[in-house]
This record gives C-alpha cells, sequence and structure tokens, in this order.
C-alpha cells in the first residue's frame, strides 16, 4: 500500500512539474517586439494574413514615437494629390529620398519605400484613418505629406487607429512586457523569445517568426556618443524608450548593421523642453529668424543643414516666427499654443521687443520676406516654396534649437524585411521594421518619410512573417 501511494505521489509531483514547465512556454506564430507604428501595422498584417500573433512593449502604454510625430506620411500618386491637382510621381519621390540621403541609401529599400507608401495610406484609411490633408515637408519636390483634415497631428491619430484596429481583431498586446532573448537553435534560426512580464516574471514563447520594432537609440546618450562623440550634451525628442538594445541583442547573435552612425538631429526644438516643432510650420510659412532678428537660412533645407545654420548662430539657437494666417493654415500647431510656448503680439515690433531683439531688425527681415513672397521668388535663399505672406497678426515666435531626433543606421535588412547577416545571408526566422533597421533614409531623413517606412516595411514584416508561418 505504502509503494502503491508514494508512486502516485510521484507521478503527480511529476505532472505538476511538466504543468509548470508548460505554463511557462507559451507558443504563437508571430511575435512582434514593440508596439509603435511598425510593430502594430506588422502585427495587424500578420493577422490579417491568419498568423496567430503577440505582441511585446515594454512601455506602460503602446505607441512610442509615432504618438509624438506630427508632420505626416509621404506618399506619391494618391488620390488626394490627385484630387488637389498635386503632380508627384514614385520616381520623383524615389529621387527626393535619395538626394535627401546622399545617395547612401539602398536603393532597393527605397523603390520598395516609395512604391508602395501609396498602397499604405489606402490601408490605414480602410481602418478609419483621415490622412486627407496634403502638404510639404523639407526636402521634397512637391506636396507629398499626408495628415489629417486642417494639418492635424499624424502621429497620435495613425497609432490610435492601430491599436484600435489591433484590439479589434483580437491581438495580444502585452504592455511592459519586455523582451529579455532572442531564442536560435543550434543552426541559428530564430524560435522564439524570452521576456519578462509587469511583474519580473521571466516567460518564453516559441514562434516561428519574430518581428523587431522596437524603434532607434536617440535616447540612449551613451549609444548616440559611441557612434556620433560631437552629439555629446545634446537633448533628444524622442520617447524614453528608445534606448536601442533590442538592435545591440540582434547584433550579438550576429545581424548586420548599416549606416550606424548616421544620426540626424531636428533644427526646431524648444530648449530644455524636449518638445519638437514639427517640419510642417516651415512647410506651411514659417521662417527662421536669428537673435539679431535676421533671416539666415533656406528653411526647407534638409534637417541636417539647417541644424548646422542654426548651431551657427549667437547661442546656437533661433527664433521660429509666423502669422495667425499660418496658424489658421495648421491645426498640429495649437499644441504648442496649450503648451504655452509661443511669444505672441499685435505687431511684428512689439513681438521683437518681447524677444529682446533689434525691432527695426526684425521688421525689415519680415517686410523684405513678404516682398520675396509677392515677387514669387526667393533671391535670398532660394526657398522654392512660398506658400504665404507673413502679414495677418497676431504674430508670433517660437525659440528653437536643434536636438537628436532619428537614428538613420540600424540592423541590416532585405526588400522583405528580413533581417541580414554581416555576410547578406539571411537569419531565418527574424524580421525587423522601423527605426531599428538602417538602410532606407542613407545619410538624412525626410520629413514625412518615418511614418512612410514604419507603415511600408511594418506590413511587409508582418506579411512575410506571416507567409514563413504557413511554410
Amino acid at each position: 500500500m505504502k509503494k502503491w501511494v508514494a508512486t502516485v505521489l510521484s507521478a503527480v509531483m511529476v505532472m505538476s512539474m511538466l504543468a509548470g514547465c508548460g505554463s511557462k512556454g507559451e507558443t504563437a506564430d508571430v511575435v512582434v517586439v514593440g508596439a509603435g507604428g511598425a510593430g502594430l501595422s506588422a502585427a495587424v498584417k500578420a493577422t490579417e494574413d491568419g498568423a496567430k500573433v503577440i505582441v511585446l512593449e515594454k512601455m506602460p502604454m503602446v505607441g512610442g514615437n509615432t504618438t509624438r510625430a506630427t508632420g505626416g506620411l509621404n506618399a506619391a500618386g494618391t488620390k488626394q494629390q490627385i484630387e488637389k491637382g498635386i503632380k508627384d510621381s514614385q520616381q520623383l519621390f524615389f529621387e527626393d529620398t535619395m538626394k535627401g540621403g546622399y545617395d547612401k541609401n539602398n536603393p532597393d529599400l527605397v523603390q520598395v519605400l516609395t512604391t508602395n507608401a501609396k498602397g499604405s495610406v489606402e490601408w490605414l484609411e480602410g481602418f478609419g484613418a483621415d490622412l486627407s490633408d496634403v502638404g510639404r515637408m523639407a526636402g521634397a519636390s512637391v506636396n507629398r505629406t499626408h495628415r489629417p483634415t486642417g494639418g492635424a497631428a499624424v502621429g497620435s491619430h495613425i497609432a490610435s487607429v492601430l491599436d484600435k484596429t489591433a484590439k479589434a481583431k483580437g491581438i495580444d498586446v502585452r504592455t511592459r512586457n519586455e523582451l529579455t532573448e532572442i531564442v536560435t537553435d543550434k543552426d541559428g534560426n530564430v524560435t522564439g523569445v524570452k521576456a519578462k512580464d509587469k511583474e519580473g516574471k521571466e516567460y518564453t514563447i516559441n514562434a516561428k517568426a519574430v518581428v523587431l520594432a522596437t524603434g532607434g537609440f536617440s535616447a540612449n546618450q551613451d549609444m548616440v556618443m559611441k557612434y556620433k562623440p560631437e552629439l555629446k550634451g545634446f537633448a533628444t525628442t524622442n520617447h524614453p524608450g528608445a534606448t536601442g538594445e533590442v538592435m545591440d541583442m540582434a547584433n550579438k547573435l550576429g545581424a548586420g548593421l548599416v549606416d550606424i552612425s548616421e544620426i540626424q538631429t531636428h533644427p526646431t526644438v524648444v530648449p530644455d523642453k524636449g518638445v519638437m516643432v514639427t517640419e510642417a510650420v516651415r512647410g506651411n510659412g514659417a521662417i527662421l529668424l536669428n537673435k539679431e532678428g535676421k533671416r539666415f537660412v533656406n528653411e526647407l533645407l534638409t534637417r541636417d543643414v539647417v541644424s548646422k545654420a542654426i548651431l551657427e548662430q549667437k547661442d546656437g539657437r533661433a527664433f521660429l516666427f509666423f502669422d495667425k494666417g499660418m496658424r489658421d493654415s495648421l491645426k498640429a500647431t495649437e499644441e504648442y499654443f496649450n503648451m504655452s510656448l509661443v511669444a505672441e503680439a499685435d505687431s511684428v515690433e512689439a513681438l521683437a521687443e518681447k524677444l529682446n531683439v533689434d525691432k527695426a531688425v526684425m521688421s525689415e527681415s519680415v517686410k523684405e520676406y513678404n516682398g520675396l513672397v509677392k515677387a514669387g521668388k526667393d533671391s535670398q535663399f532660394e526657398r522654392a516654396d512660398l506658400p504665404r505672406e507673413l502679414n495677418k497678426g497676431p504674430y508670433y515666435a517660437i525659440e528653437v534649437t536643434p536636438a537628436v531626433h532619428h537614428t538613420m543606421g540600424g540592423l541590416k535588412i532585405n526588400t522583405d524585411a528580413q533581417v541580414l547577416k554581416e555576410d547578406g545571408t539571411i537569419m531565418k526566422g527574424l524580421f525587423a521594421a522601423g527605426e531599428v533597421t538602417g538602410g532606407v533614409h542613407g545619410g538624412n531623413r525626410l520629413g514625412g518619410n518615418a511614418l512612410a517606412d514604419i507603415i511600408t516595411f511594418g506590413k511587409i514584416a508582418g506579411t512575410n512573417a506571416a507567409k514563413l508561418v504557413k511554410s
């Protein structure tokens, strides 16, 4: 009898141990790491294609840097452009992107981006996104930056649309769950992940495909300095989770890196606040004045050029100047008023006094600019797009300086969003999309291309991850 009881107890203990092991090991078709725009796009698309998806997000909320994007999503040949009489082409979009990146971009990736961005706009609209307004960002030959009605902030809108879509599709999105390891087999194929939940407990998810969509490393000052020491002490526009450890994790497993020292500063960030003023403000007509009250640069040159021009001015700062006409043209501007970042006055002279700038110089600069707009040609700095005179009071100014904004370099991928080793061979089972990758933007990213990148390559990663599962 005692022997029988011992045998039963032993069996129960074994079963209990097996049950415990089973509770720690889960299974999914696809694991997506990161719940920003790229990650949510990948998760939604993989689910559409029949995969069971789990999304891990280390931060307490979804959205990542996508929620901070205010400018828009670049795409060519859209119905919005056609309705507005805007003549554009995917070839021109390609040429602008390559030129903006100083031809350091991977042309195959750029071709995919510029060809498929139109479809990304249509895909988002299918979930209820409003991308009806079209404006221009620096480096673009024509208006191709899609955003909500009236030029409202686009990133938070897209993140919200994707979040609601993920919930409607029943996707398992886990916030405050952090990746701790990418699991591989003896041949180096990715077979899942290890993660830590919000209570700090570790668990494993076995999966046939993993998509990395964790963003860049602009919020990691040590990593920024490692690759670009001259940016020591720069503030960042990024959310605090953009720290790059997943990129390092993949690199240690053999994933290749590309363009890793290409780090972009955004020229118009409010000093000591870390608040980025969208490029769309300049695109809709605002100008830059230095502390002497003089205009000093073509405001629509690429971000690196404008950043350098500002840093060459007194104190490395400038004023973004605009009027009520510009404010009324761009709803996204209201955010800066709500945050009390804007100086305002009924006349240019009164505003100059508030800013401690020479009234006569600033007044003459604005008058001269308005004359250039009226003439239709910027003989000062050759700004091609002159949308409006700045002559409708009240008048406004926001003090700005450059800050670290975007890391163009990252994991090496191919046009199917598969992660590549240094030698160009595929890391089977591992995909990546968005700012964690490199190659798309080259030496400088054009405004409006980040959202085009994360949605387009997020979809591609989701599609191909689901395809791998089926195969």
